[in-house]
């Protein structure tokens, strides 16, 4: 691979052990007090920040938001979410913790250092289990039902804080002392940090050099020295004067979101848990009857040769869907990894370039030779192809269907949204059936309706595309134990059925299910796999089928943001959340978190390059997007 080629891969930290410490080879530095590490993460970050108190402080739907300089061993991070549950609030409000790290801890290197704190045990195999795998880039980890959000740079300080959109409340500078690592003490680090500060935030940090006190002080913090920990004589600690010292204090406005697929039901509930009163309608009788009404779908994104921007907002969706997944792996998630097949010529020279230009972690994916398919998938494959080891397929209409079960959701089904207008600075939704509905904010998570409702003029680049899936009985079809892709998806039976599709239907709006759709996916599917049915041509019973329309977009990437028009002025109080394709299931989580973000004044967990991908304002036909964003 050649320098000048992007790889995901971040290079990960070298680690020498003294005396039971870890030490940066690259940094001559400790990572940790060699007293004790915990009493001096303790006293250092959390006491000259005072934040047990202020954590005790933050009001009902608010967020207490920490930054940090150097992750490192994570101790700072787990110090902290132990004080947030000691000493946070009761009610509904969020820790946000971001950190950068430039040459992070392998996940074993993490865990041999963790493994010195035994009271901080059950958070820090919380950490190790969901830990990133090492790729450049936003990483965000939900911990403890998303009360507390741990958002991971890898990468370059100065890119991280022009990348990320936050306001700090309280700032850790750690990450080596100056002398050892000057590049994260740089002037434009302490600008940066000023930068990303609100009124009233604090700092603290072990370092008591005179270059960072006066470099912090230029940018308007109060700067003074204070006693240092065990045998460092002095720190220093400061102050942004005047303003509130606790999270975001406004109410969050109610929000109504419309469409009740996965996109709609995950961010209801992302909201809801945050305190956001969501309000959820839709046209149907119960959550997930649209194009989500699936019994199964793959969790799946086919990532670019070129590691560019849209590749990495899909690996960031897939990382993040299966970290989100996970908490339904009893019910409603089946992590049975998933086979990207190199099923013809084509796809087998795509892949080989693919690996030739890239280094993925194994964790991501890895190749495999014919014969490992075979063995992975249960089922004789023609090819090897691609191994995703944590991806798998989910039972999306039943999953909806418990997302939108939340005491802070209000559902209305049987609505059918006929007009969206702006009312005394909220917005109506209208219905020809029902009483109008009052919000503050609107989402519109319609789908393939999306255009019809959108309340500004325009044309506007989405595209309808209809899909049906073939529902296979167990007796045939030669099963695999894993999901199956190529020109169509195979999963495993489930309760008897396998499901096979989907079609690709630009122009055909049939809702029906039809023989000719069906026989397309099988005769794809046996192209794909061979002698993958079993002979049913005496039996002479009908395959049945399901029919989704799908929404994308002219370049076929997603939207969510605030719709802008032909212009781009922002429309207030009105949101797009669509475009997903057949790429939903994976791509809805990360999205979904990224809009609560923004709705709930927290810190968003897309880098703005990744947030430009996914912009409202590229839908309008007449836009000519000139920054090759």
């Amino acid at each position: 691979m050649t320098a000048d080629v992007l790889s995901p891969r971040i290079e990960a930290a070298t680690v020498r052990w003294h005396e039971g410490v870890p030490e940066s080879v690259r940094f001559g530095d400790v990572y940790f007090s060699r007293d004790n590490g915990l009493a001096e993460s303790r006293y250092v970050f959390l006491d000259n920040n005072g934040l047990p108190e202020r954590f005790s402080t933050v009001p009902a739907g608010g967020n207490f938001v920490i930054a940090e300089s150097g992750f490192g061993t994570g101790l700072n991070f787990l110090a902290a979410w132990q004080a947030w549950r000691d000493h946070g609030p009761e009610h509904a409000a969020s820790l946000h913790f971001i950190s950068v790290e430039r040459f992070p801890l392998t996940r074993e290197d993490l865990s041999k250092a963790l493994d010195l704190w035994p009271e901080l045990s059950a958070l820090a195999s919380q950490l190790i289990d969901h830990y990133p795998p090492l790729i450049r880039g936003v990483h965000r980890i939900l911990f403890d039902a998303g009360r507390v959000r741990l958002t991971l740079y890898f990468g370059d300080i100065l890119e991280a804080w022009q990348a990320l959109t936050f306001q700090a409340d309280a700032w850790f500078l750690d990450g080596f002392a100056p002398s050892m690592n000057p590049e994260m003490w740089l002037d434009q680090a302490m600008t940066a940090i000023r930068a990303h500060s609100k009124p009233g935030t604090t700092l603290a940090t072990f370092t008591s050099v005179g270059r960072i006190r006066r470099a912090l002080a230029s940018t308007g913090f109060e700067m003074r020295k204070t006693r240092g920990y065990g045998r460092k004589r002095d720190m220093l600690i400061g102050k942004l004067p005047a303003g509130t010292e606790v999270g975001d204090t406004a109410t969050p406005g109610s929000v109504a979101i419309v469409g009740s697929g996965i996109a709609g039901c995950l961010l209801a509930r992302n909201l809801a848990e945050r305190g956001v009163p969501v309000t959820l309608v839709d046209s149907s009788p119960e959550a997930g009857s649209g194009a989500s009404g699936n019994r199964q779908g793959a969790t799946y994104v086919k990532l670019g040769v070129e590691f560019n921007d849209q590749t990495e907002l899909a690996l960031s969706a897939l990382m993040f869907s299966q970290r989100i997944y996970r908490a339904y792996t009893e019910d409603y998630w089946h992590p049975t990894g998933l086979l990207q097949l190199a099923w013809n010529e084509q796809e087998a020279d795509r892949q080989q370039r693919f690996l030739t230009r890239n280094d993925y972690p194994g964790e991501v994916l890895y190749p495999v030779t014919q014969e490992q398919a075979t063995q992975l998938t249960g089922v004789p494959t023609q090819s090897g192809g691609l191994w995703f080891p944590r991806s798998g397929w989910l039972e999306p209409s039943e999953l909806c269907k418990s997302l939108a079960q939340h005491p802070g959701i209000k559902r209305i089904f049987d609505f059918k949204v006929t007009e969206l207008t702006p009312s005394q600075g909220q917005w109506r939704l209208s219905s020809a059936t029902a009483a109008d509905l009052i919000a503050d904010r609107v989402v519109v998570c319609a789908g393939h309706v999306t255009p019809e409702l959108l309340p500004i003029p325009g044309e506007f680049r989405f595209k309808s595309i209809r899909g049906q899936v073939s529902h296979l009985e167990e007796k045939q079809v030669r099963t695999p134990k894993a999901v199956i892709c190529g020109p169509r998806y195979l999963n495993p039976v489930h309760e008897g059925v396998a499901v096979t599709g989907a079609t690709f239907d630009l122009r055909d709006m049939n809702p029906a299910p039809t023989a000719a759709s069906n026989e397309q996916n099988l005769s794809e599917l046996e192209t794909m796999l061979p002698d993958i049915l079993i002979d049913q041509s005496n039996t002479g019973e009908p395959i049945e089928g399901r029919v989704g329309f799908r929404c994308t977009t002219h370049d076929y990437q997603p939207v969510a943001d605030q719709l802008q028009d032909k212009d781009g002025n922002p429309v207030r109080g009105m949101y797009l959340f669509t475009g997903l394709g057949s790429k939903g299931l994976t791509y809805a989580p990360l999205l979904a978190e990224y809009l609560a973000d923004w709705l709930s004044g927290q810190p968003r967990c897309l880098s703005r390059n990744l947030a430009r991908r996914v912009a409202s304002r590229r839908m309008h036909r007449t836009y000519e997007n000139d920054s090759g964003s």
